[in-house]
C-alpha cells in the first residue's frame, strides 16, 4: 500500500531554499517559508529531519562522497525504446480497428479514483490496489481495471446505454513476472455494452470480438473457456455451501488454472473451512468441460436441475452456444465448471481466453502467458453507485494487450526482424555542397502536402550518408535535388529498396509519392 504523507509529499516538490513552516495545530495547514526557521549563515546543523531524509535520499555520504539516484524504473514496470512503442501501436490499433468495427465509441476516464469507488468491487484482489492520499483530504487510489470506473462513470452520468471502449493504463500491486507479461503498471483495452437488452446477445458479441482479435493476430492456438456465476453458486448451493461463503470458495476455484485439484481442494478445507466431502462434491462438478452436451447432461442432473439460480444459467448457457454456432466459433469454446474469475462484481456470463501453444518455427518453445483475455457480466455494479440503485445491465471484454506483446515482442526478436520506429515515406536529400536551402524548400512543400518526411540536420551531408540512413530507418523513397535538378526543373525520386531512379516534374512528385506508397 502506498502512502504519500503530506510532508514526504510537499518535501518531493519543494524548490531549492524552501523550508517547510513550523507545524499548526490539528487540521491546520502546513505552511511554507523561505525565513523560518531563522538560522546562522552557513549553518546546516537546522535542517531538521526533513533535510537530512533529503540528503540521505540524495545519496550523501561522510566525507562529501555523493551518488546519484538510482537508475532504474520501479519494480514491475518497465520503459518501452522506439521499436517496442512501434509494435505496441501497431497491436493497440489492431485492437482498436476491431472495436470500432462492431460500433463501439471511446471514453477515458481520471487514472485515479476515490478510494471509496474502488473498494469492496474486486473480492480478495482489493489487496493488489495501490492508494493514495492526496494533500486535498480526499482518499485516492490509482485504478485497478478500466471497468469500475466505467461503472462509476455510467451512474454519475446517468447513462443507461453505451457500447464503449477504453485503452488505458492501470495499476496493480501484484508480484510481477515480466516473461509472462505481467506488470503493476500496464495497458487494458476494454469493450462493453451497457443497457437493456434480450439475453445472451450482447455476451455473444464479446466473445466473438476476443475470436476476431485473437485470430487476427495470428497468436497460436487458443480456446475461450466460458461459465456463469449463477451456475457456480448454484454448484456451491447443492454441495451445501452457505452463501456467505460463495465468493470465498470462488476465489479458490479460481485457481485451478495455475494449482491441481489437491491444492485447491487443501485450500478449501484447510483455510476456507469447509467440509471434505463439501469440497470432494464441489470438485465432481468444476472439473467438467465440454460443450452443448455438457450443458444438457447439467440440465439433467438431479440436484442442479432443482436450484433456480443454475437453472438459470445453464438456460442462458445454451442460448449462448446457439449463438456461437451461428458465429461459427463454438470450435474454439469450451463450457469449463473450473472457471471462476475472483472479482466480486461478475453476476452472469464469465469468459477467459487462453493461449494453448505458439505456432512459430522461430521460437522453440512456447511463450507461457497463460490468459490472454477475459471478462463476463456485471449487472449490478452500476447500481453500487447510483444514489438509488438503479441497475444497468452491463457486459464486456478486456484484452490482455501486455501478454500479447510479449508474445509479439519475443517472437520478433526470435526472427530478427527489424521494426520501423517511424513512418517517414521520404528522404529529401542534395548531392552537393551549398544546397541546404533547396532542401529546406522541398521539404517544407511536402510537409504541406501532407507527406511524411525528414531531411539530415547537417549544412552539406554526403550523399551516400543521406542514403545509408534511408536504409536503416526504412525510409522507401528519397527525393534528391541537386543542381542540375533545379536547373531542369525536376526532382530525382529514388527507390531506395531497387536503387532505381527516376527525375519526377516538380510539378508532379507530391503525386507520384502518393501514387507509389498506395497499398
Amino acid at each position: 500500500m502506498l502512502r504519500l504523507g503530506p510532508l514526504a509529499a510537499a518535501g518531493r516538490l519543494l524548490p531549492a531554499g524552501l523550508r517547510l513552516g513550523p507545524a499548526r495545530p490539528a487540521g491546520g495547514r502546513v505552511s511554507l517559508s523561505r525565513s523560518w526557521p531563522p538560522r546562522p549563515p552557513g549553518s546546516i546543523g537546522d535542517r531538521g529531519l526533513l533535510s537530512r531524509q533529503v540528503r540521505a535520499a540524495a545519496g550523501s555520504a561522510g566525507g562529501g562522497g555523493r551518488r546519484g539516484p538510482a537508475l532504474k524504473t520501479p519494480k514491475g514496470t518497465r520503459d518501452h525504446p522506439p521499436a517496442h512503442a512501434a509494435l505496441r501501436d501497431r497491436l493497440l490499433a489492431a485492437v482498436v480497428a476491431c472495436f470500432k468495427r462492431h460500433g463501439a465509441a471511446a471514453i477515458d476516464t481520471p487514472v485515479l479514483e476515490l478510494r471509496e469507488t474502488l473498494m469492496g468491487k474486486y473480492g480478495e484482489e482489493a489487496k493488489l490496489i495501490y492508494e493514495l492520499q492526496d494533500q486535498g483530504g480526499e482518499l485516492l487510489a490509482l485504478r485497478y481495471d478500466l471497468t469500475v470506473p466505467f461503472a462509476r462513470y455510467l451512474a454519475m452520468n446517468k447513462i443507461t446505454n453505451m457500447k464503449r471502449y477504453h485503452v488505458a493504463k492501470v495499476y496493480r500491486r501484484d508480484n510481477p513476472a515480466t516473461t509472462r507479461g505481467r506488470y503493476r503498471e500496464f495497458y487494458q483495452c476494454d469493450f462493453d455494452i451497457a443497457g437493456q437488452f434480450d439475453p445472451m446477445i450482447p455476451d455473444a458479441e464479446c466473445l466473438k470480438i476476443v475470436h476476431e482479435i485473437l485470430s487476427d493476430l495470428q497468436l497460436g492456438d487458443f480456446v475461450i473457456k466460458v461459465n456463469d456465476r449463477r451456475i457456480l453458486n448454484g454448484v456451491f448451493a447443492v454441495c451445501g455451501i452457505p452463501e456467505s461463503k460463495f465468493i470465498t470458495t470462488c476465489s479458490t476455484v479460481d485457481k485451478l488454472d495455475k494449482m491441481p485439484w489437491e491444492e485447491v481442494r487443501s485450500e478449501m478445507v484447510g483455510e476456507k473451512g469447509l467440509s471434505p466431502e463439501a469440497a470432494d462434491h464441489i470438485g465432481e462438478y468444476v472439473q467438467l468441460h465440454g460443450g452443448l452436451d455438457l450443458i444438457e447432461r447439467l440440465l439433467q442432473d438431479p440436484k442442479l436441475s432443482q436450484n433456480k439460480l443454475a437453472k438459470e444459467g445453464l438456460g442462458d448457457m445454451k442460448l449462448l452456444f446457439e449463438y456461437l454456432t451461428l458465429f461459427g466459433i463454438t470450435g474454439k469454446i469450451s463450457f469449463d465448471l473450473s472457471l471462476a474469475r475472483g472479482l466480486d462484481y461478475y453476476t452472469g456470463v464469465i469468459f477467459e481466453a487462453v493461449l494453448l501453444q505458439q505456432e512459430n518455427d522461430h521460437v522453440e518453445e512456447s511463450v507461457g502467458v497463460g490468459s490472454v483475455a477475459g471478462g463476463g457480466r456485471y449487472d449490478g455494479l452500476v447500481g453500487m453507485f447510483d444514489p438509488k440503485g438503479r441497475k444497468v445491465p452491463c457486459v464486456g471484454v478486456s484484452i490482455g494487450i501486455e501478454r500479447i506483446f510479449s508474445i509479439l515482442e519475443q517472437r520478433v526478436e526470435a526472427s530478427g526482424e527489424k521494426v520501423r520506429t517511424t513512418e517517414t515515406q521520404v528522404l529529401v536529400a542534395t548531392p552537393q555542397k551549398h544546397l541546404l536551402a533547396a532542401r529546406l524548400k522541398l521539404i517544407s512543400e511536402l510537409w504541406d502536402a501532407g507527406i511524411k518526411a525528414e531531411m539530415l540536420y547537417k549544412k552539406d551531408p554526403k550523399l551516400l550518408k543521406q542514403l545509408q540512413y534511408c536504409e536503416d530507418m526504412g525510409i522507401p523513397l528519397a527525393a534528391i535535388v541537386g543542381e542540375q535538378e533545379l536547373t531542369d526543373g525536376v526532382v530525382k525520386l529514388r527507390d531506395v529498396a531497387t536503387r532505381e531512379e527516376v527525375d519526377i516534374p516538380r510539378e508532379k512528385l507530391v503525386d507520384e509519392i502518393r501514387r507509389r506508397l498506395e497499398p
